[in-house]
C-alpha cells in the first residue's frame, strides 16, 4: 500500500465506528467511511473536538451539524500545490489527500522526460491530478462531465499559481470526447482517469465501469502518442481488486507498447493509532525510459 504521509495541511487524526476524524488546516470534520468497520477508542477525546459532522440521511444524502462557524470555503496546500476544500452535500471535500502520491509520481514522471509532454486528465473531478501534471510542465486538457467541478479546477489551477500554463478545460462525456479526439489525431504522453463506479453523462449518457473500463482503455491506446509516458488507472469502487484494473492494462496497454504495470492500493495514516486507512486502488502503465 502506498501511504500519503507528507502531507502538512491535513491529518487523519482517527477512525473508527464507520467514521473518520480529520483536520484539513485548521478546520476538524467528522465523515461516514465504509471502509472504518473497526471500534472508535473509548478513551480518546478527540471526536469532540470536530467542527462540523456529517449525517448520513436514510432518504440518501445527508447534511453537515456545524459546530462552529466556518467559512464555505478555504484554501489546503501539499507541497506547491493548492485547492480550495469545503464541506459539500455529498459528504465530500473536492479533494482525496490519499492521491497526493499519485500526484507525486505524476511530477516525477513529466519531469523525468526531459520533452515537451502532453496530458489528458479524464473524469478529472477539481483537478488535483491536472494540477500537479500543469505544475510540473505538462500541456493538460482537462475533461470532466460536471461544469460545477470544471470550473473547480478553474479555480485550484489560479491557487496554485500555474492558471497561465497551457490547459484545456473541456466539459463533456469521457468516452464520447476520448472518441473525438482519437478521429481529430490528438495525441498524449500520459493519461490520468478516475473513473466513477456509476455515473451520468451531460446529456444522460450511463456509465458503469464494469461495463465500460475496458472499452475506455482501448479507445485511450488511440490517443497515446508514439512514445507515450504513462496511463495511471484509480478506482474506488467496492470489491474490485487492483490485479483486475492491472489485467486490463496489461492486455490493452502493455501488449502494445511494451513497459511495465504495476498496481496496489492507496492509504492515509491513522495518527491516533498508527494503522492504515485503506484509500482506493490504482494501476500503473509506465514506459521503460
Amino acid at each position: 500500500m502506498l501511504i500519503a504521509k507528507d502531507w502538512k495541511d491535513y491529518e487523519l487524526l482517527a477512525a473508527g465506528d464507520g467514521e473518520r476524524l480529520e483536520r484539513w488546516d485548521k478546520y476538524i470534520l467528522r465523515r461516514p467511511d465504509p471502509q472504518v468497520i473497526w471500534p472508535a477508542s473509548k478513551k480518546s477525546d478527540l471526536w469532540a473536538k470536530a467542527d462540523a459532522r456529517y449525517h448520513r440521511s436514510s432518504k440518501g444524502g445527508g447534511s453537515w451539524e456545524y459546530k462552529r462557524k466556518m467559512p464555505e470555503r478555504w484554501t489546503v496546500s501539499y507541497k506547491n500545490l493548492s485547492f480550495h476544500v469545503k464541506p459539500t452535500g455529498f459528504k465530500h471535500t473536492g479533494l482525496f489527500p490519499e492521491q497526493a502520491v499519485n500526484w507525486d509520481w505524476i511530477i516525477g514522471k513529466i519531469h523525468n522526460a526531459d520533452r515537451p509532454v502532453k496530458v489528458i486528465n479524464l473524469f478529472a473531478y477539481t483537478g488535483a491530478a491536472s494540477v500537479a501534471a500543469a505544475y510540473a510542465g505538462a500541456e493538460v486538457c482537462h475533461i470532466d462531465a460536471a461544469k460545477g467541478m470544471v470550473n473547480w479546477a478553474k479555480e485550484n489551477f489560479e491557487l496554485s499559481g500555474i492558471r497561465e500554463h497551457p490547459v484545456r478545460f473541456i466539459t463533456d462525456d469521457v468516452l464520447k470526447f476520448v472518441k473525438r479526439e482519437k478521429r481529430r489525431g490528438k495525441l498524449y504522453d500520459g493519461i490520468i482517469m478516475d473513473p466513477p463506479s456509476y455515473g451520468r453523462g451531460p446529456s444522460g449518457e450511463v456509465w458503469k465501469i464494469e461495463d465500460e473500463l475496458y472499452g475506455l482503455v482501448e479507445e485511450c491506446t488511440g490517443i497515446m502518442s508514439e512514445e507515450p509516458l504513462f496511463l495511471l488507472a484509480n478506482t474506488y469502487t467496492t470489491g474490485f481488486s487492483p490485479e483486475i484494473i492491472g489485467n486490463i492494462l496489461s492486455l490493452i496497454v502493455q501488449n502494445k507498447f511494451g513497459g511495465t504495470v504495476n498496481t496496489g492500493e492507496i492509504g492515509l495514516p491513522i495518527k491516533e493509532s498508527g494503522l492504515n486507512l485503506p484509500c482506493g486502488l490504482f494501476g500503473r502503465w509506465e514506459m521503460n525510459l
